[in-house]
């Protein structure tokens, strides 16, 4: 099979490949035969995530989260459980045919929500709400609406919500425009513990490689954020630069990868979020040392031309980007170790909730890996290239 390959997504070829192959050793015994045997497969299938962005309206929003789209540090306001934020930031509407009327929402504590429908207020436990979302539109994610009759939606409220003539109720996501990577962790995380399961090698393999894809985005500051590309702060260019000239250019003679052993993840949850927060902490120094430097650098030694695939690209210098790399003080570095040991933690924590299932069965024979041609003519969003 021929595979494209977008160029420059992320932490980059090199970035993501590296990760998944050098989490393979922070692996016990009893995982490291299989992985170790297949470790070309999990490293060159990093970038598999990135290939379907364009396939499918649903995957780029896995990569990222434009948290301060919605809160500061430590993002108390955003909800945790998926459903709940879909709920918190969307809107629910009525309809019958063309007509329609917006059902306001007002979280008014802990335990209550108010829905004003049409000129009368509806109170409704936000347990039931959320029930109706989890049992009757989740299932209609990947679906072109999300509705339900108005019927379906008062047995679950416990109460007639005064609908008058409308008689269908439907969902408009406004959230998962704007990311959803700490909660796609967590669904990513169950796929892979299933795989382990059933003891499916071809499925073990496809969901090591690509939980280690999100996960090393979720170590990216630019990630976490709607200023993506420095386009907010005129930087544009940035995230190429932070994620894949930098590691491309100064990785492997410079890294240290000794992580140590994968642990067991006790609460997924906390564990996804708190690598958000760290990313999203550095952001400022991300931004904000490029743009002192590009200030007091000579503006006619900051880019320079290099040849790739038989092309000359304009590319950061490489004495800019060593000045750039020297003044974070180890942050990339540091980022992509912590993406190693996460990547090793989740893939151990997933055969663990598994059971723990013995390995040894299966067939170790390393998984023959397609040769990648690397494709620069696939559009990419902007911060991508």
């Amino acid at each position: 099979m021929i595979m494209a390959f977008v160029a420059s997504p992320n932490w980059g070829f090199y970035g993501h490949r590296t990760i998944n192959k050098m989490a393979v050793f922070t692996l016990p015994q009893k995982m490291l035969k299989l992985y170790k045997a297949n470790i070309n497969y999990v490293s060159d299938h990093a970038v598999d995530p990135d290939m379907r962005r364009y396939a499918t309206k649903f995957e780029a929003i896995r990569h990222y989260i434009d948290i301060d789209q919605w809160d500061t540090i430590p993002f108390s306001k955003l909800p945790r459980d998926f459903n709940a934020a879909l709920l918190k930031y969307g809107k629910l509407v009525l309809v019958n045919g063309t007509d329609s009327s917006e059902v306001r929402m007002t979280w008014d504590t802990d335990t209550t929500v108010t829905l004003k429908v049409q000129r009368s207020d509806v109170v409704v436990k936000q347990r039931d709400l959320l029930n109706y979302m989890r049992q009757e539109l989740w299932p209609l994610y990947y679906e072109e609406e999300m509705k339900t009759d108005v019927v379906v939606a008062e047995y679950w409220l416990k109460k007639s919500i005064n609908a008058g003539k409308y008689t269908q109720i439907v969902f408009i996501d406004q959230f998962s425009q704007h990311g959803i990577l700490p909660y796609y962790l967590e669904m990513a995380t169950n796929k892979l513990t299933n795989a382990f399961k059933s003891k499916n090698k071809a499925d073990i393999l496809k969901n090591s490689a690509d939980i280690g894809h999100y996960i090393a985005d979720a170590h990216v500051p630019l990630h976490t954020t709607t200023n993506y590309n420095g386009q907010l702060t005129d930087q544009v260019g940035i995230h190429a630069f932070w994620e894949s000239r930098l590691p491309e250019l100064f990785a492997e003679k410079e890294y240290d990868y000794f992580v140590g052993k994968a642990e067991y993840v006790a609460d997924l949850q906390k564990y996804f979020w708190s690598i958000i927060t760290d990313s999203h902490a550095y952001l400022d120094d991300v931004l904000d040392i490029e743009k002192s430097l590009s200030r007091t650098y000579p503006s006619d030694q900051q880019f320079c031309f290099e040849e790739r695939l038989g092309m000359n690209t304009r590319v950061q210098c490489k004495e800019y980007a060593a000045a750039y790399h020297e003044a974070m003080q180890g942050m990339v570095e540091e980022r992509m170790t912590a993406s190693i040991k996460a990547v090793g933690d989740i893939w151990f924590t997933a055969w663990i909730n598994a059971g723990s299932p013995d390995l040894s069965d299966l067939d170790t024979a390393p998984v023959e890996v397609e040769k990648i041609i690397i494709n620069t003519n696939i559009k990419t969003r902007e911060h991508e290239n």
